[in-house]
């Protein structure tokens, strides 16, 4: 499969605010993973919303789903990007961050296999 963005996590000030406003302007349902985060699971490209202060992002931050996560980050240094945050597991997969040539922070992640 070749890459492409599914997710788009944003940085949000209130979970349960920015829930209530997209539930309500779009008609999309949450799961919630924790006290700081909820995100729709619709399969397709879903959002995420992140509220913990210690791991939001100043942007939005697009997330690039790949088959091989070591192989890109290799070829993400090889290209002149920047490891922002080293590969870490979460529900559903692998990913790490990284910041692109003109500054940009993107993930790139790997979900799990089966």
């Amino acid at each position: 499969m070749p890459a492409r963005i599914n997710y788009l996590e944003l940085p949000v000030a209130d979970t349960g605010a920015a829930k209530t406003f997209y539930g309500a302007a779009f008609g999309w349902n949450f799961a919630d993973f924790g006290p700081t985060y909820a995100a729709t699971t619709s399969g397709d490209t879903d959002i995420g919303f992140q509220a913990d202060p210690t791991e939001k992002t100043i942007a939005a931050l697009p997330v690039i789903e790949v088959d091989d996560l070591d192989a890109v980050e290799e070829a993400v240094w090889a290209a002149g990007g920047t490891i922002t945050t080293p590969t870490f597991a979460f529900p559903g997969g692998r990913r790490f961050h990284f910041r692109d040539p003109d500054g940009h922070e993107l993930a790139v992640m790997q979900p799990l296999a089966g």
